[in-house]
């Protein structure tokens, strides 16, 4: 299920592609999984059906879904991560805006890391640690 926020800064169309790549990576969405048509989808989300559309579009230029004529628009099952030079420097502007964030919260090195563990656990479907387990300071 993808959760929109409409209060947010982000773009619904980004959150659309967020909810979908999270889905993927949870297993909720498998390779090969057909996905709601762009009118389902908007009626599900109650969003207009050309920000689903563009949403769409986003996921097939990453090669994360493909629109198969007549038949519908499906999860990649062969799809192979690549590394796209403006989208890791976005990420990497985004990790320092965290990693700021966090030394104001007092947080340290360490507790990043275990919480991006805790996270990508949780992507992966399993439970190894939880943020109580951070030093509060």
């Amino acid at each position: 299920m993808i959760i929109i926020d409409s209060r947010s800064s982000t773009p619904i169309y980004q959150q659309i592609v967020d909810g979908i790549k999270e889905n993927i990576l949870k297993g909720i969405i498998q390779p090969g999984d057909r996905l709601p048509s762009v009118r389902e989808m908007s009626s599900m989300i109650t969003a207009n059906p050309n920000t689903v559309s563009r949403a769409y579009s986003e996921l097939e230029r990453q090669k994360v879904i493909e629109t198969i004529r007549g038949k519908g628009t499906y999860v990649t099952s062969n799809y192979k991560p690549k590394v796209e030079e403006e989208r890791m420097e976005i990420l990497k502007e985004d990790i320092k805006k965290i990693v700021v964030e966090a030394h104001y919260m007092g947080l340290k090195k360490d507790d990043l890391v275990k919480l991006m563990d805790e996270i990508f656990n949780n992507l992966d479907g399993t439970q190894l640690t939880s943020t109580n387990n951070i030093e509060k300071k």
